[in-house]
């Protein structure tokens, strides 16, 4: 394919992940191809390589798009509640989770060769989600954020996830569990509880 120049670099950006998230949501990412991106946007793989970089870069961005979107997600879940803030954070956790499986389980499939960091924009995005809990679980215990808050918070995501990556994979209904949201909510309340929520 011949070179193109009809887009700015952050258009060029912005169509790249465009069809990036695209492509993951559709075939997950074991179907990923850094080159079916570039057909798509009827570029060259050297313009996909000249924005990102590598492959890994690209899909980290991609991952840290979804993350926002989860996080946007989240957001509104928790302004549709009923007041229920904690149901509503489990709600939205196992809702995207639900309806974006793909985009979902390639934020924890995908793993950055060792030699390579996320960049500070990536951390920034990424820690979206994890502020928006930070938040709901110091409102509940009705404390400021501190640190023990915040590796609470970091706890409960972690049991819930476990719950939620058990639901999408069947797990959960091998092992006789019909209700894991409802069981991840409930040791979410456990815990809180005894933290002196």
């Amino acid at each position: 394919m011949g070179r193109r120049s009809d887009h700015s670099r952050s258009e060029l950006e912005t169509l790249i992940l465009d069809a990036g998230s695209g492509l993951v949501a559709e075939v997950g990412l074991s179907g990923f191809s850094a080159r079916e991106v570039a057909r798509r946007i009827g570029y060259s793989i050297g313009t996909i390589h000249n924005v990102h970089g590598t492959a890994d870069r690209l899909i980290a961005a991609i991952n840290t798009r979804s993350f926002g979107l989860w996080a946007a997600y989240l957001e509104e879940r928790l302004a549709a509640g009923d007041g229920d803030r904690i149901a509503a954070l489990v709600d939205g956790y196992f809702g995207f989770a639900r309806e974006h499986t793909h985009l979902w389980t390639a934020i924890y499939d995908h793993r950055l060769p060792p030699d390579m960091n996320l960049s500070e924009a990536d951390e920034t995005g990424r820690g979206l989600l994890t502020k928006i809990v930070v938040q709901e679980v110091a409102g509940a215990l009705g404390r400021p954020i501190d640190d023990a808050v915040v590796a609470l918070a970091r706890s409960l995501i972690a049991t819930v996830h476990g719950h939620c990556a058990f639901a999408i994979s069947g797990a959960w209904e091998l092992m006789g569990e019909a209700a894991p949201e409802a069981a991840a909510l409930a040791r979410v309340r456990e815990t809180l509880a005894a933290a002196g929520g």
